[in-house]
C-alpha cells in the first residue's frame, strides 16, 4: 500500500494576511484545538485548586487540631496532584498534535501551491528564500497554535484566581488585576521590536541559504577555475551581516526572555510580602496567608504563558507573513485562457507547425529544428514563448498558444532545460517519467542520450542511487541523464536548451546523430551552436539581433552566412550588421 498523506486535501488557505493564515490554521482543527483549551483550563484552574486545599489543610486540620479533617484534606491534595499530572500530560499531547497537523497542513498547501505556479517560481524568489520558508517558517507558525490551549486556559486563571484573592481580600484582587496587565504593557514595546528585526534577520537568512545553495551546487566548477577562495570570502561577509542581525535578535529575545521570568517573580515578591503584612496585622489568617503565596505562585504559570505566547505569536506572524507571501504568488498563465474570455480552443489533433512572430520563425512539423542565436538570452526567450511560459503571440497549426488549455499545453510541449532539476532517487525513479514504461525503454533512452556508460560503470545499473540534484554525477552525466528523461516524455514538440554543453565532441557527435532518429517525424527544436547538433538538423535557423536572419541546411548557411559561420565556428571576427565580417 502506498504511503498516505497527513492530508489528502489540505484546503484552501486564507491568504488575505498573517494572521488570517494562522487563524486558518485553527479552524481547520476546531475539535482539537477545543479539546486543548478545554483540558488546558482545566489544568490551569487544577493549580488554582492546589492552594486552596493546603489552606483548608492547616485552618481545618493542623490549626484545629483535627487529624481526621487533615488526612481528608491531605488525600485531596494527592488526588489533586494526580489528576493535574494525567491533564497535564494531555495538554501537552493535545497541543502537539494541534501543532504537527498544522506543520502538515502548511507544508501541503506550499507543496501543492509550489506545483502550480512552476516556472513563476525562480523569477520570484530565490531558492534559499523557499527553503526557509518550507523549513522554519512552517515551524514558528505552527508554533504558535500551541498557544491556542494554553492561552485560552492562562485567561481563564487568572480570572478564577483573582476571584479566589477577592474572597480573602479585596486589595489583594485588586493587586493582581492591575499588575499582570502592567506586566504586558512593559513587554509588549519589546515584542514589537522584535518583530521588526527578526523580519530583517528571515531575509537575510533566506539570501544566505541561497547562496550556500549555489556555491554546493557548483563547487566542482568553482575549485577548478579557481574561485573557491573567492565565494568563500563572500559567504563569509555575508555571514557577518547574518551573525550581527542575529545579535540584533538575540538582544531582543534575552531582554523578553529575562522579563519573562523576573518580572512575575518580583511581582510574586511583592503579593507575598503585601500578604505578610496582612496577616501580621491580623487582617487575614495564616491558612490564607498561605493559600495567596499559592495563588500567586499559581498565577506565575499563566502569566509565563501569556507573555510566551506573545513572543510566539510575533516570530509566528513574521513567519506566516512569508508564507502568505509564496502562497500569493500567482502561477503565470502566459495569457488569457482565450482571446474573448470564452472556454479553451482546442489544439492541433496531430503534427503541426509552431509560429513566433517576435522573431519570425516557423518551426515545421515533423522536423528537427537547430537554432543558432548569436545572444543566448534570445533563445531562451525563445524557448519560453513556444513553451508558453511567457505571453505571446506564439501560434500552434494557426491556434494562438495561449487559447489552448494550459494542461494540455504542458502535457504536449516539454522545454527541457539543460540544467533542469533531477531529484534524489534511483535511476530508474528519476527516468520513470511515464507509468507505460520499462527498464527496455529507460535503457533505449539512455542509449538516445549516449549515456550507457551511467548505468554500465554501477553495479546496481539502473538502482543506482542518485543524491539531490544528481551531485554524485558528473556535469556531463547529469546533462546526457536529462535528455534521455526528456526523450521519455515523448512529447509532440520537444525544446532542447543547449543539451550538449558539458559533452565532449565524441559524444556529442553520438548524441546528435541518435536524436535524429529517436524524433523522426516528431517535431524537434534544439537551441544551440554546435556544429554537430546543427550539421544533423533538417532545417537550421540563424537568430541574430531578436530576428530570424537566414534559414536553410547547415552547411549552406557556413557556404551563404558569414555571421552564421563566425558564430558556429566561434571565429575572432566580428559580422557587421549586414553580416559582412570585418
Amino acid at each position: 500500500m502506498p504511503p498516505q498523506l497527513p492530508h489528502a486535501e489540505p484546503g484552501t488557505p486564507d491568504t488575505r494576511g498573517p494572521l488570517r493564515y494562522i487563524w486558518w490554521l485553527v479552524r481547520r482543527q476546531p475539535w482539537r484545538v477545543l479539546r486543548g483549551g478545554l483540558i488546558g483550563t482545566a489544568w490551569m484552574l487544577g493549580l488554582s485548586a492546589r492552594p486552596y486545599l493546603v489552606a483548608r489543610a492547616i485552618d481545618d486540620g493542623l490549626r484545629a487540631a483535627d487529624h481526621r479533617a487533615l488526612l481528608w484534606w491531605v488525600a485531596a491534595i494527592v488526588v489533586a496532584g494526580m489528576a493535574l499530572a494525567y491533564l497535564g500530560i494531555m495538554r501537552h499531547r493535545t497541543m502537539t498534535f494541534v501543532r504537527e497537523d498544522a506543520s502538515a497542513r502548511s507544508a501541503a498547501v506550499l507543496l501543492r501551491h509550489l506545483s502550480r505556479i512552476g516556472a513563476v517560481l525562480p523569477r520570484r524568489l530565490a531558492a534559499g528564500e523557499v527553503a526557509t520558508v518550507g523549513g522554519a517558517d512552517i515551524i514558528h507558525t505552527s508554533a504558535v497554535l500551541t498557544m491556542t490551549g494554553p492561552g485560552v486556559g492562562a485567561v481563564l486563571a487568572y480570572v478564577f484566581v483573582a476571584f479566589l484573592l477577592w474572597s480573602v481580600s479585596p486589595l489583594l484582587a485588586v493587586f493582581v488585576l492591575l499588575g499582570v496587565p502592567a506586566v504586558v504593557l512593559l513587554v509588549g514595546p519589546l515584542l514589537r521590536r522584535l518583530e521588526r528585526v527578526e523580519s530583517v534577520y528571515r531575509h537575510q537568512q533566506g539570501l544566505l541559504t541561497t547562496r550556500a545553495a549555489d556555491i554546493v551546487a557548483g563547487l566542482r566548477v568553482l575549485a577548478g577555475v579557481g574561485g573557491r577562495g573567492l565565494f568563500a570570502r563572500r559567504y563569509a561577509a555575508r555571514s557577518q551581516r547574518l551573525l550581527a542581525e542575529g545579535y540584533r535578535v538575540g538582544a531582543v529575545n534575552s531582554w523578553i526572555e529575562a522579563l519573562t521570568i523576573a518580572i512575575p517573580g518580583l511581582f510574586l515578591a511583592a503579593v507575598v510580602w503585601l500578604a505578610a503584612r496582612m496577616a501580621s496585622a491580623g487582617d487575614i489568617t495564616i491558612g490564607q496567608m498561605v493559600a495567596v503565596y499559592g495563588y500567586v505562585a499559581v498565577l506565575i504559570v499563566p502569566v509565563w504563558f501569556l507573555l510566551e505566547g506573545g513572543h510566539q505569536l510575533i516570530r509566528g506572524r513574521v513567519a506566516a507573513r512569508r508564507i502568505v507571501a509564496l502562497l500569493n504568488l500567482r502561477p503565470d498563465v502566459a495569457g488569457p485562457p482565450s482571446p474573448v474570455g470564452g472556454p479553451p480552443r482546442p489544439a492541433p489533433d496531430g503534427p503541426a507547425d509552431l509560429h513566433d512572430p517576435d522573431t519570425g520563425l516557423t518551426v515545421p512539423a515533423g522536423r528537427l529544428l537547430a537554432v543558432a542565436a548569436d545572444d543566448p538570452a534570445e533563445s531562451i526567450a525563445l524557448a519560453d514563448r513556444l513553451g508558453r511560459f511567457v505571453a505571446s503571440e506564439v501560434t500552434w497549426g494557426g491556434v494562438p498558444l495561449t487559447s489552448i488549455a494550459l494542461d494540455e499545453v504542458r502535457a504536449r510541449i516539454l522545454v527541457a532545460d539543460h540544467d533542469s532539476y533531477l531529484f534524489a532517487g534511483t535511476l530508474r525513479e528519476i527516468l520513470h517519467v511515464r507509468a507505460d514504461l520499462d527498464d527496455t525503454d529507460l535503457r533505449t533512452a539512455l542509449r538516445t542520450a549516449s549515456a550507457e556508460d551511467v548505468v554500465d560503470a554501477h553495479p546496481e545499473g539502473l538502482a543506482m542511487p542518485i543524491g539531490t540534484r544528481a551531485r554524485t554525477l558528473s556535469g556531463g552525466q547529469r546533462q546526457r541523464v536529462r535528455l534521455a528523461r526528456a526523450l521519455l516524455a515523448e512529447p509532440d514538440v520537444l525544446i532542447l536548451v543547449d543539451p550538449t554543453s558539458a559533452v565532449d565532441a565524441h559524444t556529442e557527435a553520438r548524441i546528435a546523430q541518435r536524436l535524429h532518429a529517436a524524433r523522426a517525424e516528431r517535431t524537434t527544436v534544439v537551441l544551440t551552436t554546435s556544429p554537430l547538433l546543427l550539421g544533423q538538423a533538417d532545417l537550421v535557423a540563424h537568430l541574430r539581433h531578436g530576428r530570424i536572419t537566414a534559414a536553410g541546411s547547415h552547411v549552406e548557411l557556413l557556404e551563404q552566412e558569414p555571421s552564421y559561420r563566425a558564430l558556429v565556428s566561434r571565429d575572432n571576427e566580428v559580422a557587421d550588421a549586414d553580416g559582412s565580417l570585418r
